[in-house]
């Protein structure tokens, strides 16, 4: 080996990550597993117990209320629900339009489209309803849900985790039973993403309590990085 050789060896090993680094990829699942459950824990403890994601337990939720006929806490929890309907329509229709705006892949146009969203998210003042900011975030986080859907050619989700858990825990009783070393990778795969899901819950309530309402920005820091990871990726094909 020469000295151009070992000094090429950085180099070398940056642009093998970047080639690997696809909208599929281990290591963008973990980045945005994190984002969602940072997303998650932000309006559960600062924007009054709403879950941004998980819209299961925003339905939970309405239900409950409604039975108790305390419908300004229903309608607070149905909201978001909405929001996440209107995130996957217009997710549908960047991906019919996205080449309109000089963008080659309509997953990166949905990581801007997020990343500015939550950039103006950190600027609203408290007098702005929380109601607003969870609508907002859950519409986020349905376009980023529905953008990024492949762990491999695993289906998987960022930004919630029973199905990621049941994918997990079925991958990993395949591998002990059968010594699968295919199912082994699989259930790793799926655990790391939802260890790095709670990783970003712990995030989000540690951000939360130390700076407030900024603490979203934290999100657009993972994003941003993300994008760019992608775009270099895009560059070396």
């Amino acid at each position: 080996m020469t000295t151009n050789d070992v000094n090429n060896l950085p180099k070398n090993k940056f642009n093998a990550f970047l080639a690997s680094f696809t909208s599929e990829s281990i290591m963008l699942g973990i980045l945005l597993a994190i984002v969602g459950g940072l997303l998650d824990a932000y309006t559960f403890i600062g924007k009054g117990g709403v879950f941004s994601n998980a819209q299961t337990g925003n339905i939970v939720l309405v239900g409950v209320y409604a039975f108790e006929m305390n419908w300004s806490r229903a309608v607070l929890h149905l909201l978001p629900i909405f929001a996440f309907i209107a995130g996957v329509i217009t997710s549908e229709i960047i991906k019919k339009k996205h080449s309109a705006v000089l963008i080659s892949k309509w997953e990166h146009m949905v990581l801007v489209f997020e990343f500015i969203i939550l950039f103006i998210i950190g600027f609203l003042p408290n007098s702005i309803p929380d109601s607003i900011v969870n609508i907002s975030i859950s519409f986020a986080t349905s376009l980023q849900y529905c953008a990024f859907k492949k762990l491999s050619e695993y289906p998987y989700a960022t930004t919630m985790c029973t199905g990621n858990l049941r994918s997990a825990s079925q991958a990993a009783y395949t591998a002990f039973t059968k010594k699968d070393h295919e199912a082994a990778i699989k259930a790793v795969s799926y655990f790391l993403i939802i260890f790095s899901f709670i990783s970003g819950a712990f995030l989000g309530g540690l951000l939360t309590f130390s700076i407030g309402d900024q603490a979203v920005w934290g999100a657009d820091v993972l994003l941003l990085l993300s994008l760019i990871l992608l775009e270099l990726n895009k560059g070396q094909q």
